[in-house]
């Protein structure tokens, strides 16, 4: 469970409008719509009251799970960057085995395909 869905189960359970929340932790009531859509965190400092609040122990509010668009995010910077990798491989491959004497036109055609193609995927991501 991520922290935000923590803080908005425990303030409904409590009976607590996000504006009631917010007042007796002296922050704004788009500060909490913030915290429990995972778009931001509380500060630091604010976490020992909220916790105190919401009937929470610190650890338990702390030990929460981080949402998931990290990793994602990072899969997709993982991604994007094979798939510029991919096309400076195989352009390099061609070069070096023609220079070599060991390709074939076909066969650089075939290795160059490639390596557009994931600049063109690369591109659609986006």
């Amino acid at each position: 469970m991520t922290m935000g869905e923590i803080i908005l189960n425990k303030r409904k359970e409590l009976g607590l409008t996000q504006s009631e929340l917010a007042s007796k932790l002296n922050v704004t009531d788009k500060a909490v719509s913030k915290w429990e859509r995972n778009a931001s965190c509380p500060d630091i400092g604010t976490i020992p009251k909220l916790a105190e609040v919401l009937g929470v122990d610190v650890n338990e509010l702390m030990g929460s799970t981080a949402p998931d668009k990290g990793r994602q995010e990072a899969f997709s910077d993982i991604v994007a960057l094979v798939l510029k990798a991919v096309p400076l491989a195989m352009g390099v491959a061609v070069c070096v085995l023609s220079f070599l004497g060991q390709l074939e036109a076909k066969d650089g055609l075939g290795l160059l395909g490639i390596g557009l193609t994931c600049l063109a995927i690369n591109n659609f991501r986006k």
